[in-house]
């Protein structure tokens, strides 16, 4: 256990040619709460100055995705509750679901490197049990760029 405040995992996309706006990864928590404690969003092929906007938010209807099973930052701890599915936990949305909550709303120029979300504890963004957040490029790039995006959870049971 992380402390005595819960278990770390982290969802990825890797570098993956995106067009579209879109879904880059979302999380929807089991049978427990989570934190959103780290988030990163980059891209490895565009060399000319583009702004696109990037949010955290709360779907009211999720997005159809790639399933992931989050990954374990200690071995020894148990499998998240957060599973992976195409209507759960996943990446690189193919279909869109509902946006709600906004939580983040950010413009990252991706000539300035990695954009990041990582907050003090007492600002992290909570998904309650069985709820989710999601990670989406709001502003679609004007052409085809790989991009990669990580979310760290910290799941408290």
């Amino acid at each position: 256990m992380a402390g005595s405040s819960g278990y770390l995992y982290v969802v990825r996309l890797v570098p993956t040619a995106i067009t579209a706006a879109k879904t880059l990864i979302q999380v929807v928590g089991g049978a427990a709460p989570f934190d959103v404690v780290k988030a990163t969003v980059s891209q490895v092929t565009k060399s000319t100055s583009e702004m696109l906007r990037i949010q955290l938010l709360r779907k009211t209807a999720v997005a159809t995705v790639t399933a992931f099973t989050p990954l374990l930052t200690n071995p020894a701890d148990p499998t998240s509750l957060a599973i992976g599915g195409t209507s759960a936990t996943g990446v690189n949305a193919t279909a869109e679901g509902t946006n709600g909550d906004v939580l983040e709303d950010e413009v990252w120029n991706i000539l300035n490197g990695t954009w990041s979300y990582l907050p003090i504890p007492e600002g992290r963004k909570r998904a309650a049990q069985a709820g989710n957040l999601a990670l989406v490029l709001i502003t679609a790039p004007a052409a085809s760029m790989t991009i990669g995006a990580m979310i760290e959870i910290i799941e408290y049971r």
